[in-house]
């Protein structure tokens, strides 16, 4: 996939809201709350069948009365069934399936990631400048890009959601208040893209893929595991992705927490949180991507030594063991460890 000036997309006036960044911690981000799926990208794959393995886990909390008994299922891991770790289906319009980060130093960022995640890079699509895509065990996971010297931007990973047609799902962005701020264009032979942001400023790309169809390997330590939207409330902007990308929506009912879980056949691909003024001052609402980890702790450590920073300390939540962390960038992601 192609690099992306990401922020190039102009966001939505935040005017009205203030921030307070001392308040964020992890019940504020939800994390007691996410239907965590080891196998969210691969399991909304358009022609992948369902795995009989299942192991299952007691979702939702006291603050969050309708999930409080509900059992949330958890796939077990599973790649692409091609040779090589070639994927044999595309992912089903509106899936993440891919996550791709811009920065100011590129080999630097991929020192940072090879040595918490155990990533090897090869050369991808350089349209818009250096990019490089990142293997593990030989199978892509996920993008990093160099931004030009004059863009003094902040970095973040930016989530990609599937789409048939992305020139269609571009005007759909616009026609229900959101932004394109890159594309449509092609990139390459591997597919087609856009980046855009919703009516409340977060920035997600579209993918329309071609021989590139995505995250080739989910379900184990150093792959994309959840994709979550921070922004002010969920009402309005909730409806402007299930129009766009056709989700069907499950809230949280509950006086005290914002949430809903989007999904797609039956199937939690993402969720949004409405955190309201605990959003970061200097992020306004953004996408979180989530990255599975073998040990939190251990990964912690790690964070720490290569530069990066503990914005959240570890917690442990009914969907494993989480915090969150920015590297020496400041791109913010989470990290999980699963349940055992």
């Amino acid at each position: 996939m192609a690099p992306i000036l990401a922020h190039g997309v102009a966001p939505t006036s935040m005017s009205g809201y203030s921030a307070r960044p001392d308040s964020l911690d992890h019940e504020a981000y939800g994390f007691e709350h996410m239907p965590y799926r080891r196998s969210t990208y691969g399991d909304n794959r358009a022609s992948t069948d369902e795995n009989p393995h299942q192991a299952s886990f007691e979702g939702g909390s006291e603050t969050a009365t309708t999930r409080a008994e509900e059992k949330v299922t958890m796939t077990e891991a599973r790649g692409p069934a091609g040779p090589g770790g070639a994927a044999h289906a595309r992912y089903a319009p509106g899936t993440p399936c891919w996550v791709s980060l811009m920065v100011h130093g590129l080999t630097a960022t991929q020192d940072f990631y090879r040595e918490l995640f155990g990533w090897e890079f090869q050369p991808g699509p350089e349209q818009l400048g250096p990019y490089v895509r990142a293997l593990l065990d030989g199978r892509e996971v996920a993008g990093i890009g160099q931004l030009p010297p004059d863009r003094h931007l902040p970095v973040a990973w930016t989530p990609y959601l599937a789409s048939d047609d992305v020139d269609s799902t571009a005007e759909t962005v616009r026609l229900c208040g959101g932004t394109i701020g890159v594309g449509p264009l092609d990139a390459a032979d591997a597919g087609r893209l856009a980046i855009g942001s919703d009516p409340a400023g977060a920035v997600f790309g579209v993918w329309q893929a071609a021989a590139h169809l995505g995250t080739d390997v989910t379900g184990v330590p150093g792959t994309p595991a959840w994709n979550e939207l921070l922004t002010f409330e969920t009402a309005g902007v909730t409806k402007f992705y299930e129009t766009v990308f056709g989700y069907e929506r499950e809230a949280v009912v509950s006086p005290d927490f914002d949430y809903v879980t989007l999904h797609l056949a039956g199937r939690p691909v993402a969720g949004i949180h409405g955190v309201g003024n605990a959003l970061p001052r200097d992020r306004g609402p953004h996408w979180m991507t989530y990255f599975e980890v073998a040990d939190t702790d251990a990964a912690l450590t790690l964070v720490t030594g290569l530069g990066g920073r503990v914005l959240a300390p570890a917690h442990d939540s009914a969907h494993g063991r989480v915090a969150t962390v920015a590297d020496p960038e400041g791109a913010r992601f989470a990290l999980i460890q699963g349940p055992r």
